[in-house]
């Protein structure tokens, strides 16, 4: 049987290395301990709220809206998770 003939490579210049862009550097410090931070303590103002009773801890002045200002929290927190790589 015949043999096939096999191709002959050119030979290659020598490649350059290519210029790489910095990926996208982690976490700052700051961000899991704030957006963990922020999630506990508005599920903490939440809680004292329900526990305040009539008392309606932790600002009086707020009423129910202080549910209001725990979830903001609690959100914001949230909001923080979108930027965690």
């Amino acid at each position: 049987m015949p043999e096939s003939k096999s191709r002959k490579k050119k030979p290659s210049a020598p490649r350059e290395p290519r210029a790489t862009q910095p990926g996208p550097g982690g976490n700052p410090r700051w961000l899991v301990p704030t957006m963990l931070g922020l999630m506990l303590f508005g599920l903490a103002w939440i809680v004292l709220f329900y526990l305040s009773g009539g008392n309606q801890l932790p600002i009086p002045a707020l009423g129910a809206w202080n549910l209001a200002v725990g979830f903001a929290f609690i959100i914001a927190g949230f909001g923080l998770t979108t930027r965690w790589r």
